[in-house]
C-alpha cells in the first residue's frame, strides 16, 4: 500500500502541471489585433499662394485598416493604412474662385501605442508616429494642370477599445495628421503651400487573435 502514494502524488502532481500549463494557454493573448473603422477625415487647411486667396479642402468619409502588434501588455505598434480623395478649390485669389479638382492621398501611418488598462473592459490608449502621404489622380478641374509633392509628416491618436468578449470590441478613435504639400499649378505658373492638417475620427470593429 506504501508504494501506491508516490505514484498517486506523481500523477496528482502531472494533472496539476498539465492544468497549470492549460490555464497559461489560455491566459496567453495574440500579439496581432486588427482593426476596421469608419473614420471622417476633416482637413483643418491653411495655405498661402502665389496669386493671394487660399486653398479650401473638402471633407471626406472613407473605410480604415489598422494592424496593431503588442511587444508587452501597454506598448503597442500600429500601421494604418486608408485612401481618400478630396475636392479641392480655391477662394479669394487675383483670378477669383477657383475649381481645382480633385486629389486622391495614400498616407499610411506607423504610430507607437501605450495601452493604459490591457486587461480591463474599458482599454484606452494613446499613440504617436509618422506618415508618408502619397497624392496621386490629380484632376485640375478648371485650370491647366496641378500636381502635388508627397511628403512625410507626423500624427498624434487617442482612443479607446470596448471589450465584448475575448476577441472582440468596440473602438472609437481620434487622431491628427500634420500634413504639408507643395502644389504646382499651370507647370509652375501657380504655387501654393499647403497645410491640410486633418481630424480624423474613427469608429468601428477591432478582432485581436
Amino acid at each position: 500500500m506504501m508504494m501506491k502514494y508516490p505514484i498517486f502524488k506523481g500523477i496528482l502532481c502531472a494533472a496539476a502541471l498539465q492544468f497549470s500549463a492549460g490555464v497559461a494557454a489560455a491566459d496567453d493573448k495574440s500579439p496581432w489585433l486588427v482593426r476596421v473603422r469608419i473614420i471622417d477625415v476633416v482637413p483643418q487647411e491653411s495655405s498661402s499662394t502665389s496669386i493671394g486667396g487660399a486653398i479650401t479642402v473638402s471633407d471626406r468619409i472613407v473605410p480604415e485598416l489598422d494592424i496593431s502588434y503588442f511587444w508587452t501588455d501597454h506598448f503597442a505598434t500600429e500601421l494604418i493604412l486608408a485612401t481618400n480623395s478630396h475636392n479641392v478649390g480655391a477662394v479669394g485669389t487675383s483670378l477669383g474662385g477657383l475649381d481645382a479638382g480633385s486629389v486622391s492621398l495614400l498616407p499610411p501611418t506607423l504610430l507607437a501605442q501605450y495601452h493604459f488598462n490591457p486587461d480591463g473592459k474599458f482599454r484606452p490608449y494613446v499613440g504617436a508616429g509618422i506618415n508618408y502621404t502619397f497624392f496621386y489622380d490629380a484632376d485640375a478641374g478648371d485650370l491647366t494642370s496641378i500636381s502635388y509633392d508627397d511628403g512625410f509628416g507626423y500624427a498624434l491618436q487617442t482612443g479607446i477599445d470596448i471589450g465584448l468578449n475575448d476577441n472582440w470590441a468596440i473602438n472609437a478613435d481620434v487622431k491628427k495628421i500634420f500634413l504639408n504639400t507643395d502644389a504646382s499649378i499651370n507647370g509652375d505658373a501657380v504655387t501654393a503651400d499647403v497645410d491640410i492638417d486633418p481630424w480624423i475620427f474613427g469608429f468601428g470593429l477591432a478582432y485581436r487573435f
